[in-house]
């Protein structure tokens, strides 16, 4: 066997999940501040089906035909100018692209320790939403203990994530989720309340609260809502607009209450931002965020494992919004 050659799950032309194959690729080599990570487990975020269907290129630096924006595993080797991490320690990591693989580069700074009593697979659930969630709830949104959150699409992997710092961080947590089964279950992990928006109007449900910060995935009719949600001073974050950027002229928001509010509304995306803004991040996350999780105050939640040579239909579960939490990929690649 050639040992310069690995096994990478790989877009082989944009399309559907079925395009996703696993073929054979040369071993990346890390640079002088990366690590080589023999990957235990991948985690899969919908920026990956995007890419996927030709709809959000990788960064020029990442590999650009094999997606995966999370790994856990054992550092393999390090560059020549990595200090922190040695060869055999276990880590999740934050990438640009190229976890689907039985390697992964990474940069060195944006390694964290895989926390303790986690499983790799559990780790490889945790970065892309834990960096998402810390800088746009916590840095952004400013979300301070005793105020309350809002958190739309909790069920997914960046909602179980918000509901679960809000409160670790002694904030108020509030949701929405597509079905009674969803709601249940960001109930049980810390929300006060969520809203079954397909037969509730969460705007509505919640206006007897008043909401500080809201962390939005789904934009088009629920700019307006969350607008006259929020309480004065409150904090709009966009991290998708999965309904629309644009909201129908029926819905349009009313900036003159956003002046009135004094609201301030903002948004961001993780993957193209360069290594010194995720660098800070992680530094952190680590400080601030990993006690809470090794503390037990945060749980993962797995919905369902797939072998690497099922990616195409882990890819089909995360298209079908069935599951709650996260979907992740396992070294397990022929059985």
């Amino acid at each position: 066997m050639d040992n310069s050659i690995m096994k990478a799950v790989v877009i082989t032309k944009p399309g559907g999940a079925d395009v996703l194959q696993l073929q054979p690729r040369a071993i990346p080599q890390p640079g002088a501040n990366e690590v080589l990570i023999k990957v235990q487990a991948a985690g899969i975020n919908r920026p990956d089906v995007l890419q996927r269907k030709g709809q959000y290129p990788a960064p020029a630096n990442a590999p650009q035909d094999i997606p995966g924006l999370e790994v856990a595993g054992i550092i393999e080797s390090c560059g020549n100018a990595v200090t922190r991490w040695q060869n055999g320690d276990a880590v999740c990591a934050l990438l640009t692209g190229g976890g689907y693989a039985e390697y992964a580069v990474a940069q060195s700074s944006q390694c964290l320790p895989v926390p303790q009593g986690f499983s790799f697979a559990e780790a490889a659930s945790l970065p892309e939403t834990i960096f998402t969630v810390w800088h746009n709830v916590f840095r952004l949104g400013k979300l301070q203990p005793g105020k309350n959150f809002l958190v739309h699409g909790g069920s997914s992997g960046i909602g179980i994530t918000a509901i679960q710092l809000a409160r670790a961080f002694g904030a108020k947590a509030f949701a929405t989720a597509g079905t009674d089964e969803k709601c249940e279950a960001c109930i049980s992990l810390g929300a006060g309340k969520c809203i079954n928006y397909k037969i509730q109007d969460f705007e509505a449900e919640l206006k007897s609260e008043g909401i500080d910060v809201i962390l939005d995935m789904v934009g088009g009719n629920y700019i307006a809502k969350n607008i006259r949600l929020l309480r004065e001073d409150g904090r709009l974050v966009f991290i998708n607009t999965m309904k629309g950027s644009k909201p129908d002229p029926a819905d349009l928001p009313d900036f003159g209450l956003v002046m009135r509010k004094r609201l301030t509304i903002s948004g961001s995306t993780l993957r193209n931002r360069d290594t010194e803004f995720k660098q800070l991040l992680t530094e952190e996350i680590l400080v601030h965020v990993w006690p809470k999780i090794e503390s037990g105050a945060f749980k993962p939640v797995i919905f369902k494992e797939f072998p690497m040579r099922e990616a195409s239909m882990a890819h089909k579960l995360m298209e079908s919004s069935d599951h709650i939490g996260k979907i992740v990929l396992t070294n397990n690649w022929w059985s």
